[in-house]
């Protein structure tokens, strides 16, 4: 596995006071994704992420985990058309279960 550069732009980010955005999205194979996002340059780019694949099994990215073997933080601007806003609390919540 190669080294991922993003690190330290991403911590910045997430240690930034920029306003956080949390949206939920799904994929055609039943997965659902959450992300917290901060705007940077016009476009939302995620700060931290879950995974939570069809059958259950959540994964969780951010700055000092930016990838493992089932997957890795979106290294792309969030498409946020694509995506429903949720609270804050709604996003923790399921952070701090998939821990």
């Amino acid at each position: 596995m190669q080294p991922d550069l993003r690190g330290p732009l991403i911590k910045q980010l997430a240690e930034s006071d920029a306003p956080r955005r949390h949206w939920h999205g799904t994929d055609e194979d039943g997965g659902t994704w959450l992300f917290e996002s901060v705007e940077g340059d016009g476009e939302h780019w995620a700060i931290r992420q879950i995974e939570i694949g069809p059958r259950g099994g959540a994964h969780r990215y951010w700055w000092n985990h930016l990838q493992d073997e089932h997957g890795f933080l979106t290294d792309q601007a969030l498409e946020i058309w694509d995506l429903t806003e949720i609270t804050e609390a709604a996003f923790e919540s399921v952070w701090e279960a998939a821990a």
